[in-house]
């Protein structure tokens, strides 16, 4: 049996002008024929995760599902780390396999001192191919650190350890080559829907980040020009008195989800009764994030929106 390898590119294919493919990538990697499958490799893009789409991360995922279905044991997908955390809980919304779906990628390129491509690749080939990984969903390999896609976190700009799950800690480890799974979390029921990438592509969803002395000009007009809003409130999910008015209007003609600019913590429902407060704001419609933070709550809410599927999965993150 054999594990699926899908390359989109990133730091971790980066050789000065040419870049690496899934091929290249695993010549490199030690312990490889330790494994104990086979590696099927479908190099896909070769472009930095800046440049990729939510309709490719579905196409990526259908081919996944077409491995699994052909018999892989696992899949795991190279790409570059800007965005993964995004790609990451895009898969893990419409994976319906017990089979690993596992992203990976590096901080430092081959052509540099310590890449930390190699080890992070052989990581998440390890877990892919692990029973002990099976019914987890998407997961984030790196590190030797298994996290779940649903709670992981780009946290540094440079930093080998840049991926953390600030809620949670890892909910696994590679340790002497073997895949050890310290808690299992709840297998969530993501999304019910299809959603073709040619309908994703039509759903605008905007992400309002709240600062200090905000007058909310930005926000005019936005319900004539996108389909939801995430809104990026401070603390437990506050904004100015003045805005409130303004997204209590807006969340009367689209969907419109509150969320903690912080990084990590849940808004509040009702410590806080002031205008502008997370009670306020609910009153007013606006939709409980829980702990989503709003990247991910903006990929949820235009999946939801392009597949008509209910808003009140929202709550399963609360």
């Amino acid at each position: 049996m054999s594990v699926a390898l899908f390359t989109l590119g990133g730091t971790i294919s980066m050789a000065g002008a040419h870049r690496l493919t899934g091929d290249d990538l695993t010549a490199a990697m030690p312990g490889l024929p330790e494994l104990g499958h086979s590696v099927e490799i479908q190099d896909i893009e070769k472009v930095p995760s800046a440049n990729l789409t939510a309709a490719k991360i579905l196409e990526v995922v259908d081919a996944a599902s077409k491995a699994v279905a052909a018999g892989a044991v696992g899949v795991v997908v190279t790409q570059g780390t800007d965005t993964l955390e995004e790609s990451a809980f895009l898969a893990d919304l419409v994976w319906p396999h017990p089979q690993p779906l596992v992203f990976t990628g590096a901080m430092r390129n081959p052509t540099l001192a310590g890449p930390d491509g190699p080890a992070n690749l052989l990581a998440a080939l390890r877990v892919a191919c692990s029973p002990a990984a099976r019914d987890l969903g998407a997961l984030v390999v790196f590190k030797e650190e298994i996290h779940a896609a649903r709670w992981v976190r780009k946290t540094h700009s440079t930093s080998t350890a840049t991926f953390v799950s600030p809620n949670t800690g890892p909910i696994g480890h590679v340790v002497e080559d073997q895949v050890r799974i310290l808690t299992r979390p709840l297998r969530l029921d993501g999304v019910q829907g299809s959603a073709e990438p040619a309908e994703l592509d039509n759903i605008r969803v905007a992400l309002y980040t709240v600062t200090l002395d905000d007058d909310g000009v930005l926000l005019q007009g936005l319900a004539d020009t996108h389909q939801g809003l995430v809104v990026a409130g401070y603390g437990v999910g506050h904004v100015p008195a003045k805005l409130a008015p303004v997204l209590g209007e807006l969340a009367s003609r689209i969907p419109v989800v509150l969320t903690s600019r912080t990084g990590a913590g849940s808004i509040v429902r009702n410590t806080y009764n002031s205008p502008g407060s997370e009670t306020d704001l609910l009153q007013r419609g606006l939709i409980d994030g829980g702990f989503l933070d709003p990247y991910k709550a903006r990929v949820l809410l235009r999946l939801l929106l392009a597949t008509d599927d209910d808003l009140t999965v929202f709550g399963q993150y609360s």
